[in-house]
């Protein structure tokens, strides 16, 4: 008898457990991001090499989709990226070309249009010319989701946070 008491007990347990979480809210849906390159091939500098400017759009998507998880459920980021200039200079001439920041005139740029939309309504839009002059001078604040672009992330995050300023928790 007692066994089968702990059982239905157990049974009892993981039935109410599941009521419950049927019960509770569903977690927030975020927000959805659709990122276009117009002309990259134009770009001041996404890199060089089809690898390498493949793997740095992809890094700046992710950086956009990683923001565009703080948006409201039901809105929607369209971006254009009309151009791109990377932190740093490129140094040619050894086995394999390094990026070299030095906080002249070398900050990072990006040139982007946007709009945010709910449904079919336009709720904000704009075109955005991002710059980071002081990339070098800020306060580092660097980490593993920074990648392999970290000052044009940090620039992407402070864009973000100034135009979409109810986004932000």
């Amino acid at each position: 008898m007692p066994t089968r008491y702990a059982l239905t007990r157990t049974g009892f347990t993981v039935a109410l457990a599941a009521v419950m979480a049927a019960a509770l809210p569903a977690a927030h849906a975020a927000g959805d991001v659709q990122v276009s390159y117009v002309k990259p091939a134009e770009f001041i500098d996404i890199g060089f090499g089809s690898m390498e400017r493949e793997r740095n759009m992809e890094s700046l998507t992710q950086s956009f989709k990683r923001l565009a998880k703080q948006l409201p459920d039901g809105q929607t980021l369209k971006l254009e990226v009309l151009d791109v200039d990377l932190a740093g200079e490129v140094q040619p001439g050894s086995v394999r070309d390094i990026r070299i920041v030095r906080g002249g005139v070398d900050w990072p740029r990006i040139h982007l249009r946007y709009a945010l939309l709910a449904g079919d309504k336009t709720l904000q839009s704009g075109d955005n010319r991002l710059a980071d002059m002081s990339y070098l001078f800020s306060q580092p604040s660097f980490s593993q989701r920074d990648g392999p672009l970290p000052y044009e992330q940090r620039m992407i995050d402070h864009w973000f946070t100034e135009t979409f300023p109810s986004a932000n928790p």
